[in-house]
């Protein structure tokens, strides 16, 4: 299972305290129903943190580093980067993993803000909705991914003092 040895990201491990924060949600639109499941696991970790947020969809999970980027320049403190990427019998998997991975994560390093990655590379379906916070999911990753994106925007506080 993916989510063996994952932190427990709480009060007390990581300052999840959301406000002030403005956070962009950034969806892909392929697989709805896991796809929905991990903007609902976001959306209630950042309504629990107590910070500003709004949802942007996009066509699908090669999309998501571009509009990340956009919605960081233009003032948001985070993204939390949602998608799902099922492997078929193509290489095509491989190439929107790596686009998405490589690319959210050189957002992250240029604009010098957290991006939460919430992307998820599955085999199958089932993989998906174990994951995405569904109920009888094993997994919440957007919830992950929000927390992830919140307790990194506060270190980076911190750290410049704004």
């Amino acid at each position: 299972m993916s989510g063996a040895g994952s932190p427990n990201l709480d009060s007390s491990t990581l300052d999840l305290d959301g406000s002030g924060l403005d956070v962009v949600v950034v969806a892909g639109s392929w697989h709805d129903e896991i796809t929905d499941g991990l903007i609902a696991g976001a959306t209630r970790t950042l309504d629990a943190a107590g910070a500003a947020h709004r949802l942007v969809r996009v066509p699908g999970s090669f999309e998501l580093p571009v509009v990340a980027k956009a919605a960081l320049e233009a003032g948001a403190d985070a993204v939390v980067a949602l998608g799902v990427i099922i492997r078929g019998g193509t290489p095509h998997f491989e190439y929107v993993s790596a686009a998405a991975t490589d690319g959210l994560t050189r957002v992250a390093l240029d604009t010098g803000k957290p991006v939460g990655f919430g992307v998820l590379t599955l085999d199958d379906e089932r993989q998906g909705l174990d994951r995405a916070g569904l109920p009888g999911s094993k997994e919440d990753k957007g919830r992950e991914a929000a927390e992830a994106a919140i307790a990194t925007a506060r270190v980076l506080r911190g750290l410049v003092g704004a």
